[in-house]
């Protein structure tokens, strides 16, 4: 017999399975949370690394981001992708690239959507807020961009190119009053060889050299030139820039066809025209508007209106299919070619004005004194602008440089005490202030004279000694000692007011950077002596040749200054008061005398065929009182009959027979029979 024994099933509550499913249902929302965000996190450092990629074109590294699949099943490479970009973005020159708006969702399949902005600027300008879509998804385990050729630019598929024609503008040219060429585009010829054609040992020897003597290159400058890397057996080497007349036919020597600035009178009108070269990093860094390679103003006119002369580049970016088909029009500029500027200058009067000065360290200035317009505006000595365009050897350039006579300062823009011929407005304030009249007598004895023993050993001197001297006589002598003396009657407070009706202090509205005129460094003089030095164009005066043709002109137009002007445009002449008429006519009729009497400073021009008025004048360049210093010489002359020109000529450190009296001569001749 056995006992039984009975088991019983304990039985589960239900609510326990509840609790399992909501804490089973709550650990997987809280471990898809975590794999989401970390899948997230992924997502969102591809789409920053595939962003940074573009904004630095570090396209290389395309290789981190791109899904395989999207590109191959293009019938693209890797290498083709990155070398795509590289073409486009690198090879037009597709620079400060920025994007913007990013964003990111989610989509079905557990994909991603990245979608963005790109503006960047092209050679033609600023292309702005571009859209762009793509998806990111996981393959392999890891998460990639899908690429296609949108992705570069809108719009692009399959095998599509970008085509990019660039349209430089056409440099505006500077002309005369006339329409004749100051600054012109001509074309010109590159010499060059091809090495393939130069034969091989002692015919590409003897070949070599009669290029170098044609053209007149130094053989070890070819040498050195067909050396450089980039050259090939088929390429063309350039060697230098010639006239397009100038090339002959002959062996080995090859021809390509250049447009380039031409300067036609050359050393006669370098300084004021300027020249043109490529903008270096410097010229880009100042300007973002410019490229690489583009011609800008480097000096000169060129220079102070390059802007207007340059105009605006333009082209189109072209979306095309593989075979070259335009598909669509990315960008497009018209180019805006540059505006032609019409000056003032007569070319004629500019290249005799150069070629009168004979070299001599100098400027020449001439004015049409009714209207202001400057007839010429010269430098010497100079350089020739076209070297500098077309190709200057470092030897050329150091001849230049090493030049005492340093032919790259603008004379006529350069402040210089103005020796006597500033006695004319010395003598126009004493009249206007009735300190002077022409009748008035001063009776002067020896060659030197000091007002007391305060000077010390300090005296004004002269050159003539003439007993009784009034206006006219002491106009006629150049007489120092009569216009210190009427400087000190009048005094300081008279003497200054009437030199700032002049345009001392001012800046003159001209494309050419000059200090304003000076009287004195300081507001007042602070000494008679140097008030007695000012008066007869010395003391601390620093004016340019310009400035003194500016002042001079009262003489020709009843008293008012007529401002100069460059521009051959329709503006009204500008003028101010600075005399009184009557006194105008005053020293009109005593400046001609200075040329008639035989006695006077001027009067190597006489020519009794014409009217000419006229104030010869030097300013010595001294350390101390009873040194001998070098001296500039300077010329003020005009036509006092018909008024057809006023010149302005300075001559540093003259020599005998080289003043700037002798050097004009026959330049007045000239002027006059050109006017008549």
């Amino acid at each position: 017999m056995y006992s039984r024994v009975q088991r019983k099933k304990k039985k589960i509550n239900p609510y326990y399975f509840l609790l399992f499913f909501i804490l089973a249902g709550i650990g997987g929302v809280i471990w898809f949370q975590i794999m989401d965000k970390k899948g997230h996190s992924e997502v969102q450092e591809v789409a920053n690394t595939f962003i940074q990629v573009l904004e630095s074109k570090e396209y290389e590294k395309l290789e981190n981001v791109l899904e395989k699949q999207s590109y191959t099943s293009l019938d693209y490479t890797l290498e083709e992708v990155i070398d795509k970009y590289d073409r486009i973005f690198n090879g037009i020159n597709i620079s400060n690239i920025h994007a913007s708006k990013i964003e990111m969702g989610k989509v079905k399949n557990h994909g991603y959507e990245l979608s963005y902005q790109l503006s960047f600027t092209t050679p033609l300008g600023t292309v702005e807020n571009l859209n762009y879509k793509t998806k990111i998804n996981k393959t392999d385990g890891k998460y990639l961009v899908k690429w296609d050729p949108s992705l570069i630019f809108p719009g692009m598929e399959g095998k599509d190119k970008v085509a990019f024609h660039y349209k430089e503008a056409e440099r505006g040219e500077i002309k005369d009053h006339s329409g004749n060429g100051l600054a012109v585009n001509e074309d010109f010829k590159w010499v060059g060889v091809v090495p393939l054609e130069l034969g091989q040992g002692i015919e590409k020897d003897n070949t070599l050299q009669r290029i170098s003597q044609q053209f007149e290159i130094p053989i070890e400058e070819i040498n050195q030139k067909l050396n450089q890397s980039w050259v090939k057996d088929n390429l063309f080497v350039p060697l230098k820039i010639i006239e397009s007349n100038k090339a002959e036919i002959m062996p080995g020597a090859s021809y390509q066809n250049i447009k380039l600035r031409y300067y036609p009178l050359k050393e006669a009108a370098a300084h004021l025209i300027g020249y043109v070269g490529k903008a270096t990093k410097e010229d880009l860094d100042k300007n973002p508007k410019l490229s690489d390679g583009n011609m800008i103003g480097k000096a000169g006119l060129e220079k102070a209106f390059d802007k207007e002369l340059r105009g605006k580049d333009g082209g189109e970016i072209l979306i095309v299919d593989e075979l070259g088909n335009k598909k669509h029009e990315f960008q497009k500029v018209e180019k805006i070619d540059g505006e032609d500027i019409q000056l003032t200058i007569d070319s004629y009067i500019q290249r005799e004005a150069f070629k009168h000065l004979k070299g001599k360290a100098g400027s020449t200035v001439v004015m049409n004194p009714k209207e202001g317009g400057l007839y010429a505006l010269v430098s010497s000595p100079s350089f020739d602008p076209n070297k500098m365009v077309q190709g200057i050897s470092q030897q050329e350039y150091d001849l230049y440089v090493k030049d005492e006579n340093k032919p790259f300062i603008s004379r006529y823009a350069v402040g210089y005490a103005p020796g006597s011929t500033f006695k004319t407005i010395t003598a126009s304030i004493g009249l206007d202030s009735k300190v002077t009249y022409p009748d008035k007598l001063r009776n002067i004895k020896g060659l030197s004279w000091q007002k007391d023993g305060t000077w010390g050993r300090y005296s004004v001197t002269r050159v003539s000694d003439v007993q009784h001297v009034n206006m006219s006589k002491a106009l006629i002598y150049s007489d120092n000692i009569y216009f210190a003396q009427e400087a000190i009657e009048m005094g300081e407070k008279t003497f200054r007011n009437g030199l700032n009706q002049f345009i001392f202090g001012e800046d003159l509205d001209l494309p050419i950077v000059m200090n304003p005129a000076q009287i004195s460094k300081q507001n007042t003089f602070q000494s008679e002596i140097l008030l007695a030095d000012t008066a007869y164009g010395q003391g601390e005066l620093m004016i340019t040749p310009i400035q003194q043709a500016t002042m001079y002109s009262v003489f020709q137009n009843e008293g008012k200054i007529v401002y100069p002007k460059l521009l051959n445009d329709k503006s009204e002449r500008k003028t101010k008061s600075a005399i009184s008429s009557l006194t105008a006519s005053e020293m009109m009729k005593n400046l001609t005398a200075v040329v008639s009497d035989p006695n006077g400073t001027a009067h190597l021009l006489f020519n009794p065929a014409h009217q000419l008025a006229a104030k010869t004048g030097t300013a010595e360049l001294k350390m101390k009182q009873g040194e001998k210093g070098n001296e500039n010489s300077f010329l003020l002359a005009f036509d006092a009959e018909k008024d057809s020109f006023l010149l302005l000529s300075l001559v540093e450190h003259y020599t005998p027979g080289s003043s700037a009296t002798q050097l004009n001569q026959l330049f007045i001749e000239e002027l006059f029979s050109y006017f008549k």
